[in-house]
């Protein structure tokens, strides 16, 4: 009788085919998914996937091998979905377009003063909900405040997507590369807190409103009637159910208090995220609840989970490491400061996430070539976080929320242009990147 798990662990005739060729079509399949991805011609999330299900129809990876090698980080799922939830429901209340109103009135008719308000808000929501969802929805409250004022809302859309890749780096939750890169090495909420919030809030964040406000100075200059306008916007209506704004407040308080002590609970941040999600949904459980989390989203991480596992599997990822110890001949501080600045740039060119998830592996893989040079990784794991969502201000297809306003506002009817992003993106990349550079050395590497 033949062995039951025979038909299983056999290879398919498409799998035998390929079998000797693995590493190439793996890696051919990153290499044409990023070159796809960049090109914006086909949704990211179609080619994750398209590239995922070739690399197990071909057998470069299986199903067992995805499950039993943990291939797909669950944690970053779950806390995706988790955090998706609590802000739609939070959204659902009114309470952040009532924010931005406020911020509205607060302005007293100065348009810089708006563009710094909003960008403010922005920045904080980002490190502590997550910059995608956050910048969405001030994003959107901003189009419908502009119409009001009959201003163009274009300057304050860029301003606000910046800061939210900025704000998004001070926390392990504000930035998807930071929620993959805190899940991969084992850093906890309160390391984020403590090694990147400091520099993002108190010294990047400042000097980046205060160059985007010479930059937009005479753009923002708001005509009389404007400002008139400003003075009379009214809250009335906004707020569309007291009692669940304030049970999503304290829900989402109860989880950033989890995720400051979840090592110490010995809980993951998607639990936590979860677990919150969860409970929240006791007092609003309607389905337009789940078709507000952005699948597309969760997905495209599926299929690039999938991808860079394949690749990882087929030895490439080994050989990246090595090459990269070779290049800076083992010099820690080099290395750092090379992944920083390299992060940032090509993090400019592809979406940070799929860089980011290449990344991850190559660190991790440099304690394996020399344990004790490597035996802390923090330095590193800190300049690929810095890199990879300060360098996403670099163009509009630089990081995930770039690419989501900028096709908010074509569809509201204020195209974005790509040039016009980039000028003053990388501009704020650039630096952004060097005041980085002056932290990691003198508070990192020394």
């Amino acid at each position: 009788m033949a062995d039951p798990h025979s038909v299983t662990h056999a290879l398919s005739p498409i799998a035998a085919f390929v079998a000797p060729h693995a590493g190439m079509v793996a890696n051919a399949i990153l290499i044409i998914s990023y070159i796809l991805i960049a090109l914006e011609k086909i949704p990211k999330v179609v080619i994750a996937l398209l590239g995922a299900s070739t690399l197990l129809v071909t057998g470069v990876l299986t199903q067992e091998q995805v499950v039993r090698d943990d291939i797909i980080d669950f944690n970053v799922i779950a806390l995706l979905v988790g955090m998706m939830i609590m802000v739609n429901i939070l959204k659902k209340t009114g309470a952040l377009h009532a924010l931005a109103l406020y911020a509205a009135k607060k302005a007293k008719g100065s348009g810089v003063r708006l563009m710094l308000t909003l960008a403010v808000i922005t920045a904080i929501l980002s490190a502590f909900l997550d910059n995608v969802t956050s910048v969405l929805l001030i994003g959107t409250v901003t189009v419908s405040i502009a119409h009001q004022l009959r201003i163009n809302p274009v300057p304050y859309l860029i301003c606000e997507t910046i800061a939210s890749n900025i704000g998004g780096t001070a926390t392990l939750i504000g930035d998807p590369p930071n929620i993959m890169i805190g899940s991969a090495a084992g850093l906890s909420f309160n390391d984020f807190l403590v090694n990147l919030a400091p520099v993002i809030l108190f010294i990047i964040t400042p000097v980046t409103l205060v160059v985007l406000a010479l930059i937009y100075k005479k753009d923002l200059k708001l005509p009389f009637g404007a400002k008139r306008a400003m003075m009379r916007l009214s809250f009335d209506g906004v707020i569309k159910d007291k009692a669940l704004m304030f049970k999503a407040i304290g829900i989402i308080g109860l989880v950033v208090v989890g995720f400051l002590f979840h090592h110490s609970l010995h809980l993951e941040a998607g639990t936590i995220a979860l677990a919150g999600a969860s409970a929240l949904m006791l007092f609003e459980s309607s389905n337009d609840i789940w078709e507000d989390v952005e699948w597309t989203t969760i997905f495209f991480f599926i299929g690039l989970f999938i991808i860079v596992g394949a690749v990882k599997e087929v030895g490439t990822i080994d050989w990246l490491a090595q090459q990269f110890f070779t290049v800076t001949s083992g010099d820690y501080n080099l290395m750092a400061m090379l992944l920083l600045w390299v992060s940032g740039i090509l993090s400019a060119i592809i979406d940070n996430i799929p860089y980011t998830a290449t990344m991850i592996p190559l660190v991790e893989n440099l304690k394996e070539i020399d344990p004790e040079h490597f035996n802390n990784l923090k330095p590193l794991w800190w300049s690929l976080a810095l890199g990879a969502c300060l360098g996403g201000n670099g163009t509009m297809i630089g990081a995930t929320a770039n690419v989501l306003v900028a096709d908010m506002a074509h569809r509201q009817g204020h195209p974005i242009r790509f040039l016009e992003f980039m000028k003053v993106g990388s501009l704020i990349m650039v630096i952004s990147l060097a005041i980085a550079t002056v932290y990691l050395w003198f508070f990192q590497l020394n």
